[in-house]
């Protein structure tokens, strides 16, 4: 275990987010099993009328999403469009069921200042901070994910003070100069931990 360090994901994100106003939930990413979709499509049908969530990607699940209720989709976006998409939205959706690693759209969305709406699971659980840079919720419940998007939408100034937590968490340890700088501590101490093994 002393051998196993962990490197973040990083992204550039040069100037900060824009400071405008912010409305609508967003999910971005493959439309498939794992990533969540059913339980986003079932949480999303709850949700008041004139809520809705904006799914950019595309997938096998595609179909699930193309007129159902509480949906908008946008079609695959580019990274650009992504980040545009971001910028504007109140929080980003990540209902994965199964392990993510270190999903780049969570950094994406901390560079935004975006807080993020996920599963309490695997890394996601580590990676959002409940109540500080977004909330946490039950893994494949609709019911627990439609109240957490819900009170998202009707708390614009929660969610933007965890929006600002995001930004700062991006600052201090997502960035390539943040990066570039884990990256030679590992090699630093992988090269003294060498140095003390026996020949």
């Amino acid at each position: 275990a002393e051998r196993i360090r962990i490197k973040p994901n990083f992204i550039e994100s040069p100037t900060p987010p824009p400071d405008g106003a912010r409305d609508g939930l967003l999910f971005v990413g493959r439309l498939s099993v794992e990533k969540g979709i059913e339980t986003l499509v079932q949480a999303a049908a709850r949700l008041p009328q004139g809520m809705t969530v904006r799914v950019a990607g595309e997938g096998p699940l595609g179909h699930l999403t193309e007129g159902a209720a509480g949906l908008t989709s946008l079609g695959p976006l580019s990274q650009p469009e992504v980040l545009q998409a971001m910028a504007r939205a109140t929080a980003l959706v990540v209902p994965s069921i199964w392990y993510e690693n270190f999903p780049r759209t969570v950094v994406e969305a901390y560079a935004q200042g975006l807080p993020v709406i996920a599963s309490r699971m695997g890394a996601l659980a580590d990676l959002v901070e409940d109540g500080h840079t977004g909330l946490l919720f039950a893994p494949g419940d609709p019911v627990d994910l439609a109240e957490k998007m819900h009170w998202a939408q009707s708390h614009p100034a929660d969610m933007r003070r965890m929006g600002l937590a995001a930004r700062q968490r991006y600052e201090r340890d997502l960035t390539s100069a943040q990066n570039i700088r884990q990256l030679e501590r590992i090699y630093l101490d992988a090269k003294a931990l060498r140095a003390t093994e026996p020949a």
